[in-house]
């Protein structure tokens, strides 16, 4: 229960965070910055925590699952990644929506290499 409760205030911190990315970056150009951010971000931190990290900050295994499953699980979003690919291509913006594609997944698979290698220095640490 306690892991529980942990989770869902870790989730409310994780969404609050995603609203005010999307909030400071709201109108400023047609592509989806914000989502790209988060997403980018919570990668980082995943691959970084999910890598040993996570350890370094706390011995507490419901903290460690409120971070990671919590925080990050609703800080970033493949819903709306999704939602927004999907408009972009109906509204003709093909290579807006290709870029964005592009760069969420291979923006993400660098950016979670980056962030294993972090960790791991880390930990050797």
């Amino acid at each position: 229960m306690k892991t529980a409760i942990l989770v869902g205030v870790a989730g409310a911190i994780g969404a609050i965070c995603r609203m005010t990315i999307g909030v400071l970056f709201a109108q400023v150009t047609v592509f989806p910055i914000a989502t790209l951010i988060v997403n980018l971000i919570g990668t980082l931190l995943l691959c970084m925590l999910s890598a040993g990290a996570i350890w370094k900050i706390t011995a507490n295994k419901s903290i460690a699952t409120a971070i990671m499953t919590g925080f990050l699980g609703s800080f970033t979003t493949f819903s709306a990644f999704s939602y927004e690919t999907v408009t972009l291509f109906q509204q003709g913006a093909i290579l807006t929506a290709s870029l964005y594609v592009m760069g969420s997944i291979f923006g993400g698979l660098v950016i979670g290499m980056v962030g294993l290698h972090i960790s791991r220095k880390m930990v050797e640490a």
